[in-house]
């Protein structure tokens, strides 16, 4: 069996970790960046005990709190000349999934304050971005591990950057700070995690290793998907927790395994509709395992079977939750976006069977009215 994995993140976890191991953070030096959201990293108190921590290792600081859902590439060159200004040494992400992005972004312009916005996505730059400390608030981005950045263009469109330079060089995680996010949020970033599990369990290449870290998230995750579509509660403390680190163990499969069609399709969804990440790629899975089922019949019956629910059952709680039946796409409009996925055709070619783009064109029409 052969595989290349490269997972240099170093994740420390456990309650009040960032107060514990505050240590850690002065190897990286003197002056840091901390780049978060308007309200997420207040609200769960991350960024009280961040900054109590910095204190406490007498490291100088500056906040930069303008990082919105999908992130824009210019809010991450503004924080990048911020960074400069105040001759950070290092940076400090808080937050879900954008402010997690975004820094990986805003550690590039940092170190190479000559770049434009757009110029990041050419991968060119001569100098090696900042160090970088991650503190997740959700669980579902997997963004803590994986080397992915996701940032929105300046013309609205969502695009990734990928390099070791996207691996973290320190990760606290610390479930509590989950707590704080309300029903929408929980809802949307465990369909996250979800489909980076379920997407790297139905492609090519899941290899035992991945499918160790799918087989033991994806249970504990569908556990929680049926009990939001049946209840519409939050989880309790225990299951934020649980939710948390099955979260991590489904970015690991995200990260080595990529994802399939729905992300990419999903991003329309969520650049024209506002429709929240985690939810615009989870309208597509009864699709995706459609195809598998097709395509990788073992695949999707183990899937079905490791969930412990039927086929019908998991697609009815999935879309449900995920609920874009409202959005109406014209054919016309659908069709205009078959150019753009060809131009970045390898999510299409690792699903199940490859999935051409008119097909994801006919599924995007197909949501208005769609009834489980």
């Amino acid at each position: 069996m052969a595989y290349d994995f490269y997972m240099p993140a170093r994740v420390v976890g456990g309650e009040n970790v960032v107060t514990k191991q505050s240590a850690l953070l002065k190897k990286f030096g003197n002056t840091c960046l901390v780049v978060t959201g308007g309200t997420g990293a207040k609200q769960s108190g991350a960024l009280a005990e961040l900054t109590a921590a910095l204190d406490k290792e007498n490291i100088s600081y500056g906040i930069y709190d303008k990082i919105g859902a999908n992130p824009l590439v210019t809010a991450c060159h503004e924080a990048g000349r911020l960074a400069v200004e105040i001759g950070a040494d290092f940076l400090v992400g808080i937050g879900g999934g954008s402010a997690l992005d975004a820094v990986k972004a805003v550690a590039v312009f940092a170190a190479n304050p000559e770049i434009e916005p757009e110029e990041v996505y050419a991968m060119n730059f001569k100098n090696e971005p900042l160090p970088t400390v991650g503190i997740g608030t959700t669980s579902g981005t997997g963004s803590e591990i994986s080397a992915v950045s996701v940032l929105t263009d300046t013309k609205g469109v969502k695009r990734s950057i990928k390099g070791d330079f996207g691996y973290f060089n320190l990760v606290f995680a610390d479930w509590r700070y989950t707590c704080s996010c309300p029903m929408s949020v929980t809802v949307s970033t465990a369909l996250d995690a979800f489909m980076h599990a379920a997407e790297g369990w139905l492609g090519p290449k899941c290899n035992e290793p991945a499918t160790a870290f799918a087989a033991e998230c994806l249970p504990k995750i569908y556990k929680w998907l049926k009990y939001f579509y049946a209840t519409n509660e939050l989880p309790d403390e225990k299951g934020r927790e649980e939710l948390y680190h099955a979260s991590l163990s489904a970015g690991f499969t995200l990260n080595y395994c990529g994802t399939l069609f729905p992300h990419p399709v999903g991003y329309i969804l969520t650049e024209h509709y506002g429709i929240p990440h985690g939810r615009a790629c989870a309208a597509f899975f009864d699709k995706l395992l459609q195809r598998a089922e097709e395509f990788a019949p073992e695949r999707a019956a183990a899937l079905c079977t490791l969930l412990c629910d039927s086929r019908e059952n998991i697609i009815k709680t999935v879309n449900n939750l995920a609920d874009c039946s409202d959005i109406e796409i014209s054919s016309e409009r659908a069709a205009e976006l078959i150019k753009r996925w060809k131009a970045i055709p390898k999510n299409f070619e690792c699903t199940p069977g490859g999935y051409a783009p008119a097909l994801a064109a006919d599924a995007l029409v197909e949501l208005k009215g769609k009834i489980y």
